[in-house]
């Protein structure tokens, strides 16, 4: 069975209805992205952080896979594929997808501020006083602007080992995922979608760029 390894980001999520923080009426439009994505915003001030994820927490209960999640589980009916996302929502995994690599985090989990092996499921709000087993503060599960990402290279292995490569709604601007697309093979078949007509494009003799959503993008693939 041929290996597909699908990169995908925030161009698949916003379909469902998750707003991107490149977007001109984004998550980020009025908030400084270093006071709820980076170590200091969270040593400046935890609780503006925790609010600001609990409120993405309570969108994400509000929003469903679409078509391009369903047709990524789909595959697996052919190929084994594993999916390396840059987004930290559960979708994949509510469609379906049995492989899922989260570069950034995840949204439905919770990790104790000084010992990042302490990990737990986290559904509802994160506040001020939530103490993991090691005593210390719980922070959201999310892989903010200058922390190591440890998934990455589990994803680099993925991306070599596989006979295909899918690259589903994002810039390829964030490192360093975007630097994922560089380690599959010149002589297997990559596929862009995305509708960004700037977006800036490797060189490979076998890639081809679909620019539509990835919900009509999709429909595209010869697979």
């Amino acid at each position: 069975m041929k290996k597909i390894a699908v990169l995908t980001g925030a161009g698949i999520s916003a379909e469902s209805g998750i707003s991107t923080f490149r977007d001109s009426d984004g998550l980020w439009e009025n908030l400084d992205i270093q006071k709820v994505a980076s170590p200091e915003g969270w040593l400046e001030d935890p609780e503006l952080v925790l609010d600001f994820y609990n409120q993405r927490r309570r969108k994400l209960s509000e929003v469903q896979p679409n078509s391009a999640h369903i047709y990524l589980k789909e595959l697996e009916k052919d190929y084994e594929v594993t999916v390396i996302t840059q987004n930290v929502d559960d979708l994949h995994e509510r469609a379906g997808s049995s492989n899922v690599i989260h570069l950034h985090g995840e949204l439905l989990k919770s990790r104790s501020e000084n010992d990042d092996s302490l990990i737990y499921d986290c559904p509802g709000d994160i506040n001020l006083g939530d103490r993991a087993e090691d005593g210390a503060q719980l922070r959201p599960h999310i892989v903010w602007f200058g922390e190591m990402v440890p998934m990455l290279d589990k994803a680099v292995e993925v991306v070599e080992d596989c006979d295909i490569m899918l690259v589903i709604g994002t810039s390829l601007m964030v490192y360093p995922a975007a630097s994922l697309i560089h380690y599959q093979s010149f002589d297997k078949p990559i596929y862009l979608i995305d509708p960004d007509r700037m977006i800036v494009v490797p060189k490979f003799p076998n890639l081809t760029v679909i620019q539509k959503t990835a919900t009509e993008g999709v429909k595209d693939l010869p697979l």
